[in-house]
């Protein structure tokens, strides 16, 4: 389903210094450094599995999921999603796919919820009986019916990202990416966003990757965890297995925290 070989991605970035001096030398003579965001990177993700992909924040994360959605190309490496090279068939590719970034949206700012959402059945081609079928199914399970007739920009962030997860999925993806999908929710919003996630998976065969600091989350959903430091993949393995390693007595909490401290991660 998702095979990542020996990725690997860079950024050139300006280097600025501080005062006004600095800044009119930069006008002049400019100096760069390089910033290694993946370091082959590789790992392959089964059809219907959720994984929860982990690491601090800077530690490549949601460079892989850009590279993985088509949005970046990296500079080695080898990446197939179901068949597909994300950046090179992209307009093939994104109609079998779900993305979903904490700080980002794919609605519209002024018009109601109801609105974007025909937009982006339109933008998919989804045959209308599958896409009232999905709507539907969303609005009852996340609770969007109080508010998908309100434009976008006078929900709250909660709100808003309920809507940005059911976006998401109206054109029924076979790969869904959450990176922090979480974020904002309230404790209500999160368990009923979770619980979709798993009825999902379980009815499709969704594959999911998931990142996020809610270590909650990735207990309730994850059977497995990567993780990525420095742009590196330092574990790949059964969150179970990695649980019982550290004893069964420690929450999930300290256990990753016990996991970076293993591999010299300073968050």
């Amino acid at each position: 389903m998702i095979t990542l070989t020996n990725i690997n991605k860079t950024f050139k970035t300006a280097k600025r210094g501080k005062g006004t001096t600095a800044a009119l030398k930069s006008l002049f003579r400019r100096e760069y450094k390089y910033v290694q965001a993946l370091d082959n990177v590789s790992f392959h993700a089964g059809k219907g599995e959720i994984i929860g992909y982990i690491g601090p924040n800077g530690a490549g994360k949601s460079t892989s999921i850009k590279v993985m959605s088509g949005i970046l190309v990296p500079d080695g490496g080898y990446c197939s999603v179901m068949g597909f090279t994300p950046w090179k068939q992209r307009r093939e590719y994104v109609r079998n796919i779900g993305v979903v970034f904490g700080q980002r949206t794919q609605l519209w700012w002024d018009v109601p919820v109801a609105d974007s959402f025909d937009l982006l059945r339109d933008i998919y081609r989804v045959p209308d009986v599958e896409y009232r079928r999905n709507l539907e199914l969303l609005t009852e399970t996340i609770g969007l019916r109080e508010f998908i007739n309100t434009p976008l920009r006078q929900l709250s962030l909660g709100q808003r990202m309920r809507a940005e997860i059911a976006a998401s999925l109206l054109h029924s993806p076979k790969v869904l990416f959450l990176d922090e999908p979480t974020i904002g929710l309230d404790a209500p919003s999160k368990l009923a966003v979770r619980q979709f996630i798993r009825d999902v998976n379980a009815e499709t065969k969704l594959t999911v990757i998931l990142t996020t600091h809610d270590m909650n989350d990735i207990e309730a959903l994850t059977d497995r965890v990567i993780l990525i430091g420095k742009g590196r993949i330092l574990r790949d393995g059964s969150f179970a297995e990695i649980k019982h390693e550290f004893g069964k007595e420690m929450s999930t909490e300290e256990v990753v925290a016990e996991l970076y401290r293993q591999y010299e991660i300073v968050v």
